[in-house]
């Protein structure tokens, strides 16, 4: 059994997971979904004071008072960002790090910095610091595009806008990479892991399969804990 961390995506919130719960279960594994301030069912907690080190310290504060320990953390999409800086602050609780179809920044980088989108995002928006969200992929059925609409909600600017900061120095656990080949907008991230010999998994499914195909993403997860 292994215990599973998700640092969710930008727009998202730990709803998005909800289809993954029960197929982790059936394995034994326990999964750990926690919502960051200013989204999702903490939507009310949003203001322009929300950043970065925000979200670190809501995952943070996860592994410290449930206690977890050995945990495997996922980042997906913008939470690559957060996952980082929690491995960082974390370094005696986290066994490994993986990165599924996110960011990957390196010290003193922002969203932003690594994100073409960077000028769209702050023309867009609202009242100076809500960015609205990202169109889902394409490919998402119509029965799940209606039940997420309506939950996403506008990022707080300042979790694209500040620049990740390590306090231990390069990090030096185990990380991993999986992309999802039917965008490819993570290509390069993907490549870089590549590169600095990290394991890298494929998924035959677009940026969110955790929505799209669970059953894939449960099965890739499976290996990566029997793997260690």
């Amino acid at each position: 059994m292994a215990t599973f961390v998700v640092a969710h995506g930008a727009w998202s919130a730990g709803w998005t997971w909800k289809k993954m719960h029960p197929l982790m279960a059936l394995s034994g594994h326990k999964l750990y979904t926690p919502t960051c301030t200013g989204i999702g069912e903490r939507e009310h907690l949003a203001s322009p004071d929300v950043d970065l080190d925000t979200h670190i310290t809501d995952i943070f504060n996860v592994l410290r008072f449930e206690g977890l320990t050995d945990v495997i953390l996922i980042g997906h999409s913008y939470g690559g960002m957060v996952a980082t800086g929690v491995a960082d602050r974390a370094r005696d609780r986290v066994a490994q790090l993986v990165y599924l179809d996110a960011f990957v920044p390196k010290d003193g980088q922002s969203l932003l910095d690594l994100s073409s989108g960077n000028l769209r995002h702050k023309e867009e928006a609202v009242d100076g610091w809500k960015v609205p969200p990202n169109p889902l992929p394409t490919d998402t059925p119509e029965e799940d595009v209606m039940w997420a609409r309506s939950r996403r909600v506008y990022q707080p600017l300042g979790t694209l806008e500040e620049p990740l900061r390590l306090t231990g120095g390069s990090l030096t656990l185990p990380r991993r990479y999986i992309l999802c080949t039917k965008t490819g907008a993570f290509q390069r991230f993907a490549d870089k892991a590549t590169s600095q010999g990290w394991p890298v998994d494929e998924l035959d499914a677009s940026h969110n399969p955790h929505i799209t195909c669970p059953e894939d993403l449960a099965i890739l997860l499976n290996k990566i804990a029997r793997e260690g």
